[in-house]
């Protein structure tokens, strides 16, 4: 035999997102950002002459 299948309750928040995506539509997907900390760093400053030489 066949169970029924459980209806779910009523939550306000789900019903509100809802009705924000029929109206606004979905939100964007969201993009990662790069953490600061974890960048390397130079381990030497660059000298009078390569900077020169980048320009």
């Amino acid at each position: 035999m066949v169970k029924k299948k459980k209806s779910k309750r009523f939550r306000a928040v789900t019903a509100v997102k809802e009705m924000a995506r029929e109206r606004i539509g979905t939100p964007p997907p969201t993009q990662v950002v790069p953490d600061r900390t974890k960048r390397k760093k130079e381990k030497h400053k660059r000298t009078l002459g390569k900077l020169l030489g980048d320009l």
